[in-house]
């Protein structure tokens, strides 16, 4: 089955699925370690089909370095290409360390990253600046765009902003080549400002909680709200979007939605709701989660249809019916005192360093 692609930037392209690596962190799985083994047979599976660019940050404690550890593999077996295997890390400055941010704090981050990941150049450095009070952001940015020139990062990007700071990074000068947000069928936060804003700016979105840590998917089909129990901090962060949006009750009613249409298709949910937001407009990708190998072929199965005009507005028209999270994308995460703001980790560096 052939993947979609698209060109983010000149010469750069990526797959329309990206493999996201935040589950792979420590302490993100609630139920006890992963099987890394298996999510090593993963990651061949995915460079052997096509979905060779993966997600990850400096801050997703161990996960460049078990990125590094495959591409290590893959260069002492002579399987290795530059452009064979793409990663796309984020430079996330702990909050307590803002004011303090500057080039030499930058430079040796990214060059740690260089080094756990066994890179010369890191494809794509997405940006995020924990509180847009703090001054340093715009000449943070800038000194990503010079590492750029210097050759240490081929494509300078943004994770989590909203259309009007990103406006201040753009209006400075800095290039940024896509903007990474977090857009499903739950969150449309996107959509009131920020998709329009990088449209116009030749901005591409890259797309995560598309699947909503798992929700979106038969899996969950009649389950009752009080016998959930998260199995990731990710399902715990969703759980609060669905009580913010559709609540249990339409969730539930969305699933059977999406399954009509899957059958019709003879695929499941997941693809479906992953579908309906590459057809969204100036959705470059959308990042699904690898814990393991067990769906690495079937998630394939998101490049074997399209959704009919009828379909996309029939989901459409039901989603429209419910509220989305308030705000502009990632504002709540960002509020202080709000229950979004309290499962996100802040000082992650700290944490490591102490």
């Amino acid at each position: 089955m052939k993947t979609e692609t698209y060109e983010l930037s000149k010469g750069y392209v990526i797959p329309r699925i990206l493999n996201g690596c935040w589950q792979l962190s420590l302490g993100h799985s609630l139920n006890g370690p992963l099987d890394f083994d298996d999510v090593k047979k993963a990651f061949y599976l995915l460079k052997e089909n096509g979905c060779n660019t993966f997600d990850c940050a400096d801050i997703y404690t161990g996960v460049e370095e078990f990125i590094g550890s495959f591409i290590k593999e893959l260069k002492e077996k002579g399987n290795y290409k530059e452009n064979g295997v793409q990663i796309h890390t984020k430079y996330v400055p702990d909050l307590e360390y803002l004011d303090k941010v500057n080039m030499d704090f930058t430079r040796s981050i990214i060059e740690r990253s260089l080094n756990r990941l066994n890179k010369s150049c890191l494809d794509v450095v997405q940006f995020h600046w924990w509180d847009y009070e703090i001054p340093g952001m715009i000449e943070t940015a800038k000194d990503l765009q010079k590492l750029k020139e210097e050759g240490l990062i081929r494509n300078v990007s943004v994770t989590n902003f909203d259309a009007d700071h990103l406006k201040l990074l753009v209006d400075a000068g800095v290039k940024i080549a896509s903007c990474q947000t977090q857009y499903s069928l739950f969150d449309r936060r996107t959509e009131k400002k920020l998709q329009s804003y990088c449209k116009e700016n030749d901005i591409p979105l890259i797309c995560y909680g598309t699947l909503a840590g798992g929700f979106l998917s038969e899996k969950y089909l009649d389950e009752e709200y009080d016998k959930i129990t998260p199995e990731t901090r990710s399902q715990v962060k969703y759980l609060q979007i669905i009580e913010d949006s559709l609540g249990w009750g339409g969730y539930q009613k969305l699933l059977y939605l999406l399954k009509e249409i899957a059958e019709r298709h003879d695929v499941r949910i997941p693809h479906v709701a992953t579908r309906y937001i590459l057809q969204q407009d100036n959705v470059a990708a959308a990042v699904i989660g690898i814990r393991n190998s067990n769906h690495v072929l079937d998630n394939l199965k998101i490049f074997s249809f399209e959704l009919s005009e009828d379909e996309l507005k029939g989901i459409r028209n039901f989603i429209e019916a419910y509220p989305t999270p308030e705000g502009e994308p990632f504002e709540l995460e960002r509020t202080i005192g709000s229950k979004y703001r309290n499962i996100m980790h802040m000082n992650i560096n700290e944490e490591e360093q102490s």
